[in-house]
This record gives C-alpha cells, structure tokens and sequence, in this order.
C-alpha cells in the first residue's frame, strides 16, 4: 500500500506530466512564443555574462581575484534571497494555502503534510534561480576552459545548496507564524531589525574617492573595495562552500573541491533530515495559532483603544468607505470594487509583507545611489547613470505590475460568475482594475523617479523628461499586466505566487523586461543630452518620442484589448 506522501507525489507528478502533455494541444504560436523567449534569454544572459568574466579576467594581477569575488558575492547575495523567498512562499503555502488547509483535517499525519509543501516551496522559490545562474556557471566554466564533468558536478552541488535557504525559510515562516502575537516576540524582532539595518547602513558608508586617489592610489582604492565585501568568505556561510567548491573544481584542486562540496552534502542532509522529522509538529502548532488568533497586535493596549477609538469614530460606516465617497467623488459600484480590492490586499499578509520587502530593497538602492554622483563630471557618465536610474525605477515597475497587478482578475475565483452578473459587467471591471492599478502604482514609481533625480543632482529638464518618460511606461506595463491577465487567468488558484508563475505571469514578465529594455535603449540613443555638438539633436529626440509614444501605446493597448474582448466572452 502506497503511503501519504507517496500518494501526493503521485498525484503532483501526474498532474505535471499532464499539464505537459497539454502543451501539445496548444497553438504552434504559443509554443513557439515560449520557446523563442527561453531561448533567447539563454544566448542573451550566457553572451553578456561570458564577455564579462573575460573583460574582468583580463585584469593584469588582478582578474583572477576579481572574478574569484564576484562569483563569493554573486552566491552570498543569492542565498539571502533564497531565503527571503523561501521565507514568503513557505509562508504562503503552509498558512495560506487550500489545499494545505484541506489536507490538514485528514487522517495523515503532519510531518507527511509539511514534507509535501516543503518540497513544493522549494521548488517555487528555487526554480528561477536555477533558470538565472545556468548561463553564468557555463560562461564560467567556458572562461576556466574546464573539462566537461565540471557541469554535471555543479548542477549537483546547486541541487544540494537550494536545500539550506529552503529550510531556513520554512522555519523562520513557522516561528513567524507561531509567535508574531506574542509582544516579546515583536519588540525582539524589531530590535533584530533595527541592529541588522545600523550595521548594514554601515558597512555601506564609505569614504569620498577623490581624483587624486583613482590616479595614484588605485590598488589603495582596490583594496578597500575588496574588504567592503569580504564578508563573503566566511567559512561558514553555505555560499561559501558552493562558490569554493565550484572554483577549485574548476581550477583543478579536486581534493579540495570535494571537500567543500561534502561539507555541503552533510550540512544538506542533516537540515533536511530535521525538517522532515521534527518541523511537522511545530508547522500543525503553528497553523492552529495562525487560524484562531485575530490581529498580531491584539495583546498591544494601544491598539485596543485605537479599536475602540475607531469603533466609536466609524461605526456603523467603515474608514475606507467614508474616504471614497467623500463629495461622492466616485459612484457607488466603483467605490464598492474599489474597496473591495484594498480590503483583501490589506488582509492578505503575504501580499503586503512582499511590498514591505520591495520597498526595503527599494530604501536600499536610494540609499547608495549617492555613491554615483561623485566621479559624475563628464555628460557621458551623466546620461549612462541617469538612464541607468530610469531602467532601475522601470523594473521595479515591472516588478509590481507583474506580482501584484497581473492576478487581479484571476483572483476573483470561482466568484467570476457573480461578478460578470452583476450590472458593472467583467469589461467594466476590468477597466477598473486597469485605472486603480494605474493610479496606485504611478504615484509609487513617480515619486521613486523624482527622488532618485534630485540624489542625482539633474536638472530640472532632465528630471521632467524621465519623470514623463516613466508616467508612459507605467501605463503601458498596467495595461499590458491587465490584459494578459485576463487572457490566461487561472481561476482554480488563491496563492499569487502559483498564479505569477504559470505561462502568462512569466509571458507577461518577459514581455515587460523586452518592452523596458528597448524603450530606455531608445529614449537613450534618441536623448537630446546624448550627443554634444549636434544640431539636429532636438528633432531626433521628437522623432524618438513619437516613436516611444506609439510602441507603448500599441504595447499597452493591444493585450488590454484582447483581455477585454476575453472578459466580455468568458464562460461563467
């Protein structure tokens, strides 16, 4: 007889190799559509990640050292993110999940349920960085001129690296979840997050470089440099095992490359090992508290009263009601929709506790983009940096329209029906999405843009010309995340993550990424600030915005169209 977990394994794989199988029933363009992108960002990423190592190991004395540590620092910063992914998903999927709250009441045990979603978080939260560092470790490896074994070794070392962040992410989910109430919990945590963000603040303040020092002190400069990020040889960090045992494999050092990659193995199976045997009980603890408890602050007393406060100041009528129909600014359908949307974004943790990590990364990039302005005396440098900044503050856009604005519509569940019955109409709901999305995201990235311009010293110019240039991007992306969601939506799922994973989150990921590449690459070319000694420098730029204007029109218009047209024919 089958066991539990045997059985939802069965059921996963079957599932999978079904969905597989469906691929073949879908049209030749569809397919070809995917193909034509993955293959694309292979060549792309494995081109600019083998004339990089190159350029960098070319460095005389000193190209060795340099690769050696951007590829410690590159697996560093990838295992922090892991972790915070698998922080959120594990979250997500253990808590928040349907089908983990339809196993749970089941006669199969705990550890069956947690062994199964642990898996499948891992997976979530892991693939992407398998699909990013395939083409750097085969630039790597064709730089070092390695020996063909190299691949298959490495692709085993990473399968067992993927193993720690994931289960320290579910056990930083599960004490999460288990003791956020608690108020010493709280202020504990707090404190741990003020003292990380001091240190990293100073870790990060360094010293003016003058021009003086670039000229004659160069390996002075060099040196500090180095010791800014020499936190990544750590000897106990599990990046650091990877990164040696994938260097002096690489180099030739078997012996020691062995050594670090069972130093991994053991680590690998021994954290797995007490995850898979003891994490089951504390994960049903936790869900028992997660389910029966009311706000995390509840035990505070200052949000007893401000409860209170607010029962006696917005009874019977609720704080978002009253806001949006002040003066009546908005009819009564739109204001109900509209609500409706930002009561179940603020109730969704998961969803805002994301936003919450986007906009620390977000704090951290505005914090070192000070940095920049120091050497920035040549028109050159000004343009690149500043357009740079422009395709920053666009991918974070990107960013949030594919993770947050993409599964509006799908989100809506099996209750589609009800709201296509009802007098808006899914068309008009869809518009509506379109324009609140819209609305809420140009106000975050607007402000971004402007910020980061003013810590950049540019004119007032330039700041209105990327200020504009971003108002057009931010349009188009929502439009373009709205319509594709609404040609593949995926009704049968709650959790966003799964939702943003399938066909049409990363079709409309991709579609993005391409669509903000040639933008900013265009306005760079055709910018008026990009060419000195050119009189014909106004007219292109007016030709180039022209251009800029109608591709992101037609971007923008057409999914939203066809979303439309979807929406107005679905099934209900």
């Amino acid at each position: 007889m089958a066991s539990p977990f045997g059985i939802l394994m069965r059921i996963a794989l079957l599932s999978g190799w079904r969905k597989m199988a469906s691929m073949r029933e879908q049209s030749a363009l569809r397919m070809s559509l995917i193909g034509l992108f993955l293959a694309g960002y292979a060549a792309v990423a494995f081109s600019i990640f083998y004339n990089g190592l190159k350029f960098i190991s070319r460095f005389p004395g000193l190209g060795g050292l340099l690769v050696e540590r951007l590829l410690f620092l590159l697996f560093a910063c990838l295992f922090s993110l892991l972790v915070i992914s698998n922080l959120v998903i594990a979250y997500t999927n253990l808590f928040r999940n349907r089908e983990t709250a339809y196993l749970l009441p089941l006669p199969i045990p705990t550890n069956t349920i947690f062994q199964w979603k642990f898996i499948e978080s891992v997976w979530l939260a892991s693939w992407a960085f398998l699909f990013l560092i395939a083409p750097l470790l085969a630039a790597y490896g064709l730089v070092n001129r390695v020996d063909w074994h190299f691949y298959p070794v490495t692709l085993v070392l990473v399968c067992l690296f993927i193993v720690i962040p994931g289960v320290v992410g579910s056990f930083l989910a599960i004490t999460l979840a288990r003791h956020l109430d608690r108020k010493a919990f709280q202020v504990v945590l707090v404190t741990i997050l003020a003292v990380f963000i001091g240190v990293l603040a100073n870790s990060f303040r360094t010293e003016r470089i003058t021009d003086e020092m670039l000229e004659t002190r160069v390996m002075v400069v060099i040196d500090r440099l180095l010791d800014k990020t020499s936190f990544v040889n750590w000897p106990f960090l599990p990046s650091y095992w990877l990164s040696a045992s994938v260097q002096q494999w690489s180099e030739g050092a078997t012996r020691s490359a062995i050594f670090f990659a069972l130093v991994l193995l053991s680590n690998a199976l021994f954290l797995g090992s007490v995850a898979f045997r003891w994490f089951g009980d504390i994960f049903y603890d936790a869900s028992s508290v997660v389910h029966s408890r009311g706000s995390v602050f509840s035990r505070w007393e200052w949000f007893q009263r401000l409860q209170r406060r607010r029962s006696l100041l917005f009874n019977p009528r609720d704080w978002l009601d009253a806001a949006l129909s002040l003066k009546h600014w908005l009819p009564s359908d739109v204001r109900a929709l509209v609500a409706k949307d930002l009561r179940v974004f603020w109730r969704d943790t998961t969803q805002w506790g994301q936003t919450l990590m986007l906009f620390g990364l977000l704090a951290v990039y505005l914090v070192n983009l000070r940095h920049f302005t120091r050497q920035l005396d040549s028109p050159f440098w000004i343009s690149l940096v500043s357009f740079l900044n422009l395709g920053a503050c666009s991918l974070n856009l990107a960013t949030l329209t594919t993770r947050f604005v993409f599964p509006q519509f799908s989100l809506e569940g099996r209750r589609i029906w009800l709201i296509g019955l009802a007098p808006l109409g899914l068309v008009r709901i869809l518009l509506l999405k379109f324009l609140l999305a819209s609305v809420t995201t140009l106000i975050l990235t607007l402000s971004l843009t402007l910020l980061s311009c003013r810590m950049l010293h540019l004119g007032g110019a330039r700041t209105a010309y990327f200020a504009l240039a971003i108002s057009v991007m931010t349009l188009t992306l929502n439009a373009m995340a709205i319509g594709l969601g609404a040609l593949y939506p995926n009704f049968k799922e709650t959790n966003p993550n799964k939702i943003v994973s399938g066909f049409g989150g990363t079709f409309c990921l991709v579609l993005s990424f391409v669509y903000i590449l040639t933008s900013v690459v265009g306005l760079a070319v055709g910018s008026p600030w990009g060419w000195r000694g050119d009189d014909d420098a106004p007219s292109r730029a007016l030709f180039t915005w022209v251009v800029f204007v109608l591709s992101s029109f037609l971007a923008g218009w057409l999914p939203l169209r066809l979303g439309t047209i979807r929406a107005s024919t679905i099934e209900l």
